[in-house]
């Protein structure tokens, strides 16, 4: 797995060993490519980060910071592996904590950009959107989920092999 765009594109990061489920890379750039202006300055929050492949993407992309939510033992320490072989400890947090819960403790919009690619197969999906309806914690939410999953979706999706990428963004007042 490495970087796809940005000022480290091409940087190789560690995977944890075990049962995970590397994102595409075709998947994490169409999500980025359409995240791209929502990103320059942003602080943005990566729950299920895993490896923080897409966490570490937005900071690459221009993002100005990173929260990363994760309880897997294994995907830390790849995780804390990847944010220091970039250098980016200052712009970073890392939480060993449910994605689920985490969110569910916040009741305003506290991130510019918000990236979930959770389990799949699992509910967690529709939880966290049904979370960002009712109590944004982030003014944009990029999502990766199988294409195939059972839910409806809000905002605008697109299609990438076996996934969909979809962006969710909170209505302007105006």
């Amino acid at each position: 797995m490495r970087i796809i765009g940005g000022q480290w594109a091409g940087r190789d990061l560690v995977s944890p060993s075990g049962r995970v489920r590397p994102t595409a890379e075709a998947v994490r750039d169409a999500l980025l490519r359409r995240l791209q202006p929502d990103l320059q300055g942003a602080d943005v929050l990566d729950l299920f980060a895993g490896t923080g492949a897409l966490g570490l993407e937005a900071l690459s992309r221009g993002a100005a910071r990173c929260d990363f939510v994760e309880n897997g033992a294994a995907a830390i320490h790849a995780l804390r592996a990847n944010v220091a072989a970039l250098g980016v400890k200052t712009r970073t947090r890392i939480f060993l904590r449910d994605a689920i819960p985490f969110v569910d403790r916040v009741d305003r919009p506290a991130w510019d950009v918000a990236l979930a690619d959770p389990p799949w197969g699992s509910r967690k999906l529709d939880r966290i959107v049904d979370r960002w309806t009712r109590t944004p914690f982030s003014r944009v939410l990029g999502l990766i989920h199988a294409a195939d999953h059972p839910t409806r979706v809000p905002g605008r999706s697109k299609r990438v092999d076996s996934a969909m990428v979809t962006v969710l963004r909170l209505a302007s007042r105006g």
